[in-house]
């Protein structure tokens, strides 16, 4: 029995459309991750970027749980002298929705250059308006 392994040559990458409206924020960035790695597809390859492009629209829409509204916090390192920075979750929504939804992902693909090129597959937007209306992108429902 032989096993299958996708080439570059041979991929059909699909363009799928999610509204982050009302969504939970770790369980829509845990739908999103297989989808960009391309887990959910038969074609399967661990080495190679199978996965689809996705537009996330409404990012300033979503939304997490318990407390994690006032507790949760995002920091980050300029590389200068006292260069470390802190942000809250309500101050990245209002500044930066887009950003939350990025991390979230990219927190959940693999942590190499592979990981690096699937990330680039997500489109974010802050509202409902996007730029990838002549890719015609198929709306999915993750939940």
């Amino acid at each position: 029995m032989k096993s299958f392994m996708a080439k570059n040559n041979e991929i059909e990458q699909k363009w799928l459309l999610v509204d982050a409206e009302d969504a939970i924020l770790g369980r829509m960035a845990a739908k999103i991750a297989p989808i960009l790695m391309g887990k959910t597809k038969p074609t399967y390859t661990p080495h190679v970027d199978v996965g689809d492009y996705i537009v996330v629209v409404n990012a300033e829409k979503v939304r997490v749980t318990g407390k994690k509204a006032e507790q949760k916090e995002y920091d980050w390192y300029t590389h200068h002298p006292g260069g470390h920075k802190y942000a809250s979750f309500a101050e990245m929504m209002r500044k930066k929705p887009e950003r939350v939804i990025e991390l979230a992902v990219r927190r959940m693909l693999p942590k190499n250059k592979l990981g690096r090129k699937m990330l680039k597959k997500m489109k974010v937007y802050r509202g409902p308006d996007h730029e990838h209306q002549a890719q015609q992108p198929e709306p999915i429902e993750l939940s």
